[in-house]
């Protein structure tokens, strides 16, 4: 409640809310498409963090990589104005926001072949039988971001709970990904990661890459391809 609090006061401030629409990817874009050469005006590497919340990871790491562009995407309302304000105020010219549902964005919107790296970092799995339908990952995302990811690309994902861990996984395999061998950015960098981290909990992360294989490997990814990170 706090963070919603202090987000309202922010989006009332001019000053705040002039630094968020400079970098807030405006609504009359033409329907269904999102292309990134108009939003950066220029040629570069594209990264997508899909749930950015309040910007930790991606602001670090667009400054950290002035030649590539970055977008963070968030829902609209207040997390995702908090998400504008902050980048906003970073002053990073790659750096823009999305606030939007990400699950259109990837399925809909983004061209193909158009994104170079994903970062899914802890998605509320939704543990309750209704909630299902609420849930990011489902086999149609999955997809959606095969089909928008460049050749040699990377999704990287990270959640604290391993049955969703499981479940993320096995439906990126179905679509045609494979694990690679390097760690995710972001599974100890963002604002959920340090709080599991100091809790002591464990954080099950990877990266996927499209697989070389016409035929999307199999279901059913076996345990031990879970990386732990204590």
């Amino acid at each position: 409640m706090a963070r919603m609090r202090k987000a309202r006061r922010l989006w009332n401030d001019p000053r705040a809310a002039e630094s968020a629409r400079r970098v807030i990817v405006p609504k009359e874009a033409p329907l269904f498409t999102i292309e990134p050469r108009q939003i950066f005006v220029r040629e570069a590497p594209l990264e997508v963090e899909i749930g950015a919340g309040r910007g930790d990871f991606i602001i670090g790491r667009a400054r950290a990589n002035p030649d590539r562009n970055f977008l963070a995407v968030e829902r609209p309302g207040t997390i995702g104005r908090l998400l504008a304000v902050r980048c906003g105020r970073a002053g990073l010219e790659n750096l823009r926001v999305a606030t939007m549902d990400a699950r259109t964005l990837v399925i809909l919107m983004l061209p193909d072949k158009s994104v170079d790296v994903f970062h899914v970092y802890f998605p509320d799995p939704w543990p309750k039988t209704r909630q299902v339908k609420h849930r990011l990952f489902a086999p149609s995302f999955a997809q959606g971001l095969m089909r928008t990811l460049k050749p040699g690309g990377v999704v990287y994902v990270a959640t604290d709970v391993a049955p969703w861990a499981a479940e993320m996984f096995e439906q990126l395999e179905a679509a045609g990904f494979r694990r690679t061998a390097g760690p995710a950015p972001g599974a100890t960098l963002t604002g959920f990661a340090r709080k599991y981290l100091a809790q002591g909990k464990r954080v099950f992360s990877g990266g996927f890459e499209p697989a070389r294989e016409e035929v999307p490997a199999a279901l059913g990814a076996p345990p031990e391809k879970l990386i732990l990170r204590p």
